[in-house]
Parts: structure tokens; C-alpha cells; sequence
């Protein structure tokens, strides 16, 4: 637990403060919980006390060390969490101690041209979601130290498997003191890039169709963004027979498992809807079922929307004149929620029951226990495993 030495005071005055983290020494290497040190804020970041976080299959992979070339070690991973304001630093406005607050991996600055192009992109120029990333966008260091006063890297602008973080302020959300923040942690990942790869990138209107491959979190919360928007066949697809359970508990009118049946699944959805779903959402990370996802959307309007994290560096299984047939395929990031400007009208959404969260969190368990966690994700027991801090 963190050090009685803890100063809540603001900017330059704060001091180092001493905690606990779970701190990632190589791929599958079980993490180690252990005593790290936390640097003050600098200009334009904010130290936050983390009381919620939860695991994330992009932590898993993270933590497998997939892709080679995103791997820094040690490091602190986690990107899904909530807590309170400790101290900010310099510039920063937004903000103050004691403040509710939901890290984001994806930022937003406010005052880049992207940031800047309305609806075009919630992408931002400096703040993006970047995996290559390992330190702080100010000074390009760490604010994390081992007991030896050796550097650990940081993760997607976030790291929150730790008692206290270090973020910069574009990827801080202030949201409303009276939302319970044990759910508002979905909001940081899972449930905002899938339902939101509904509600914006898709955009879903009433009567229309969709098929969704992959029913861990974010393939769920694209069910329960489809649902809400009166999708009239919302078909999952999945090879877990218990997703089915859980899918139908959350929307899906429809499961199919495609070792159950005897053709391709794109053919079994074109059979089920007359031609095609109008969107089809592909959260698996698998290029056969990318195809599978694309070739199951209606010819003429149909989309495919990439949510999956693909780590190997194989290219996409299409030919480009299959494109003439009138389909398109796109990716989301973090659901086309622009995080800073627009979430915290999506937690009060949340908040007045607009989104059933409660389905979401799967397991409960003291922060002590992160590698128990882990290993239900593995085993695919949980959707989301929530930590306490």
C-alpha cells in the first residue's frame, strides 16, 4: 500500500510518493507486485490515486509481448481504471485535486488540427493511442522508479496497474463526483470502443442488422450499443458455446458457433438476414474471421469495422476489386469517442441506465491477486476482472 509520506498538495510541491504496482519483467512473465516510486506531475500532467482498474485483452497481449517490437520492459501495464485527482501540474486548468477521474488511452488535446476537425477524427497529433510508446510526451522520460531508482516504462499514456499514476492531462476525463466509479472503469477501454463502434462509427439506426464477431468485452459492448439503438437482428458470433449465455443476457437474437456448423459463417449470416448484415463488427483479432466478418455484410452498403487487435504483420485478406461489390471495411479507435469532450456526457448516459454496465464486470478481485486475474482472461472465464486498490 502507498506511503504514509504522501503530500496532497499541488504542481512542483508534491513529493515522490511510494506505492505499489504490478510491474511486467518480460513476455508472460508473471508480474511482480512490488514497491515503486512516483514522480510529481510535470507541466501539464496530472498524478492520480487509482481505485479501480481492470484487465484487458490488449493488456494480455501486452503482456505476452506479441509484437516484438512494442515490447519494453520492466513496465507498469493497465489502461482500464478510474480514481481521484492526487496533484497536478503546472498549466493545468482542467483539473484539481479530489477531482473523479477516468484515464483515457486515447487523448485529446483540444488544440490540434485534429483535435480541431469536429467530427472527421478523434484522433489527436500528439496524444493518439500510440503501443510504441513507453514514456511521458513532455520530456520523454519515466515516472516510475524501482526501488533501485531504475526507470519502468510506461503503457498506452495510461499505466494504471498502479496505485498512483502519471498521465498527462489530454488523457484525464473529469467525470461527474456522484457516478460509481467501479463501472465508470469500463469506460476507460471496452465499453466505449465497442459501443461506440455502434453508436458512432456505425452509426446503427432502428430495423438494422448486425453481426458481431467475438463476444469478450468489446464485442458485447458493441451488442449492447446495437440494442440501444433498436437493431432489429443482432447475430453473435463466437466458438466459446458459454458466450452464447451471456450474448443473449446483453441483446444478441442470434449465435451462431462456427464449429457447429457445416459452412462458412458469411454464408450462414446471408441465409439468416436476405443478403447481409448492414454492419458487422470484428473484435477477435483474427484475419480468417476479418473475412469472414467483411463477406458477411449485404453487397451494395454493407461495413465491416475492424475492433480487433492484429499483432502479426500479415495485410488484410482482401482483393481490392472485392471492394467494387459496394462494401467497405474501417476501423474504430476507442469507439470515435472524442474522450475528454465527449465522455463525460456518455457517464451520465451511463449513470440514467441508457447502458447496462453491471454484465460487464465479470470478477472481482483485491489488486494483490492481478495474476489470478489474468489467467481468467486467459482461460476466457471473465469478461472483465476488476481490481481494487
Amino acid at each position: 500500500m502507498a506511503s504514509n509520506r504522501i503530500s496532497h498538495v499541488k504542481g512542483s510541491l508534491a513529493k515522490v510518493i511510494t506505492c505499489t504496482a504490478a510491474v511486467a519483467y518480460g513476455p508472460g512473465q508473471p508480474l511482480v507486485v512490488e514497491q515503486v516510486q512516483v514522480d510529481p506531475p510535470q507541466k501539464m500532467e496530472v498524478r492520480i490515486k487509482i481505485l479501480f482498474t481492470s484487465i484487458c485483452h490488449t493488456d494480455l497481449s501486452a503482456w505476452k509481448g506479441e509484437n516484438e517490437a512494442q515490447r519494453a520492459y520492466p513496465r507498469i501495464l493497465g489502461h482500464e481504471a478510474s480514481g481521484v485527482v492526487e496533484s497536478v501540474g503546472e498549466g493545468v486548468t482542467d483539473m484539481k485535486e479530489g477531482d473523479h477521474v477516468v484515464p483515457i488511452f486515447n487523448g485529446e488535446c483540444g488544440d490540434c488540427v485534429y483535435c480541431k476537425s469536429s467530427k472527421k477524427t478523434n484522433l489527436c497529433g500528439k496524444y493518439r493511442v500510440n503501443p510504441f510508446k513507453s514514456v511521458m510526451a513532455n520530456d520523454g522520460k519515466c515516472r516510475f522508479r524501482n526501488k533501485h531508482g531504475d526507470p519502468i516504462y510506461h503503457f498506452l499514456n495510461t499505466s494504471t496497474f498502479s496505485e498512483y499514476t502519471v498521465v498527462d492531462s489530454a488523457c484525464l476525463v473529469k467525470i461527474d463526483p456522484h457516478a460509481p466509479l467501479d463501472k465508470m472503469t469500463l469506460l476507460s477501454c471496452g465499453v466505449s470502443t465497442g459501443l461506440g463502434a455502434a453508436w458512432n462509427t456505425a452509426d446503427v439506426q432502428t430495423g438494422e442488422t448486425v453481426a458481431v464477431f467475438g463476444l469478450g468485452a468489446v464485442g458485447l459492448a458493441v451488442v449492447e450499443g446495437a440494442r440501444t439503438r433498436g437493431a432489429s437482428k443482432i447475430i453473435g458470433v463466437d466458438i466459446n458455446p458459454e458466450k452464447r449465455i451471456k450474448g443473449q443476457a446483453i441483446g444478441i437474437t442470434d449465435f451462431i458457433n462456427p464449429k457447429e456448423i457445416d459452412v462458412p459463417v458469411h454464408e450462414k449470416i446471408r441465409e439468416l438476414t436476405g443478403g447481409g448484415v448492414h454492419y458487422s463488427f470484428e473484435c477477435a483479432g483474427n484475419l480468417e474471421v476479418l473475412r469472414e466478418a467483411f463477406l458477411s455484410t449485404h453487397d451494395g452498403w454493407g461495413m465491416a469495422i475492424i475492433l480487433g487487435i492484429h499483432p502479426t504483420p500479415r495485410l488484410l485478406p482482401l482483393h481490392p476489386m472485392e471492394l467494387f461489390d459496394g462494401r467497405r471495411i474501417v476501423a474504430s479507435v476507442f469507439g470515435d469517442f472524442k474522450g475528454k469532450s465527449q465522455l463525460p456526457l456518455f457517464a451520465k448516459q451511463c449513470m440514467a441506465g441508457v447502458v447496462k454496465l453491471d454484465e460487464f464486470i465479470t470478477h472481482e478481485l483485491p489488486f494483490e491477486k492481478i495474476n489470478e486475474g489474468f489467467q481468467l482472461l486467459v482461460d476466457g472465464k471473465s469478461l472483465r476482472c476488476l481490481l481494487r486498490l
